[in-house]
């Protein structure tokens, strides 16, 4: 049985991230509000690449609150 090569692997497992990311992203206005905490925070953790500041976490609130149905319209 032959492996698959790593570029491969890591493809599919980024494939798998982003249509995870979207599921959540999706039914963000479904979810409790604890869990968009967790979620949220995770994200910023997972997210930060170096970065010292707090701008992906700013970034990241704006994209959610112009995305979530219930403060989109607002």
């Amino acid at each position: 049985m032959s492996q698959k090569p790593e570029h491969v692997v890591n493809d599919i497992a980024a494939r798998y991230f982003l249509v995870l990311g979207a599921a959540a992203a999706d039914l963000w206005s479904e979810l409790p509000h604890a869990l968009q905490h967790t979620l949220f925070e995770r994200a910023v953790v997972l997210g930060h690449q170096g970065e010292s500041d707090e701008s992906l976490r700013e970034q990241l609130a704006k994209f959610l609150h112009d995305h979530h149905a219930r403060t989109a319209t607002r």
